[in-house]
């Protein structure tokens, strides 16, 4: 099945812009537009898109806040931000808010399509500078792990190493369910909201993956 993509952004041109190069991929699918936060968020819950690609300097409602909302209310739905902005603010924002990756608008058109197919595998996009950016930004979390199961701590190293769940589960030997309920229960037990903060919280603690 084609990924569903839900556009955000409050520029026409640029909604248009999108739909026009990913549309072109037969492995994508866009289902829906919204020009404001508020919409994305009646949109999400209206049409249970696997990806939004979310502008976050919009008026009313911002990226930021319509993120943590779609966030919390489709856990199985992954948000990109996709701005013309990284400053330590909006970066850090949007992954509190739960955004599995964060891409500049001058992002080529393939290279766009590649991270939408990555976060919906469930890999976490990061591009040095925005790492560079977080990993500073929480090191202010706690750094024990010790209410994960060895199996979870096995799962989060994956994570951090880039890994999407049909690679994780090919790795441990079990079901890419199983992988997303593990996903699931890792980011309970942190109080996190996002792959992309287990992952930073991963490499806070020194974990790696096993090979």
């Amino acid at each position: 099945m084609p990924i569903r993509i839900l556009i955000v952004d409050d520029h026409s041109v640029v909604r248009q812009g999108l739909r026009m190069f990913l549309q072109i991929d037969q492995d994508l699918c866009i289902v829906g537009e919204a020009s404001n936060g508020e919409e994305a968020v009646e949109e999400a819950r209206k049409l249970n898109p696997d990806i939004v690609l979310m502008d976050l300097l919009m008026p009313g409602m911002d990226g930021i806040e319509a993120t943590a909302i779609i966030r919390k209310e489709l856990p199985d739905t992954e948000v990109i931000a996709l701005t013309s902005v990284a400053t330590d603010q909006m970066v850090i924002g949007a992954m509190r808010a739960g955004a599995i990756g964060y891409i500049l608008k001058d992002t080529g058109g393939e290279d766009l399509r590649i991270a939408i197919k990555a976060a919906a595998a469930g890999q976490v996009l990061l591009s040095p500078q925005v790492a560079a950016h977080l990993i500073s930004a929480f090191r202010e979390q706690p750094v024990s792990p010790g209410t994960l199961t060895k199996r979870e701590l096995e799962v989060l190293g994956c994570i951090a190493n880039g890994e999407s769940n049909k690679e994780i589960a090919a790795r441990i030997f079990v079901s890419e369910e199983t992988v997303k309920t593990h996903v699931s229960n890792i980011l309970g037990k942190l109080g996190m909201t996002s792959r992309t903060q287990a992952a930073l919280y991963a490499m806070r603690i020194g974990l790696v993956p096993r090979k």
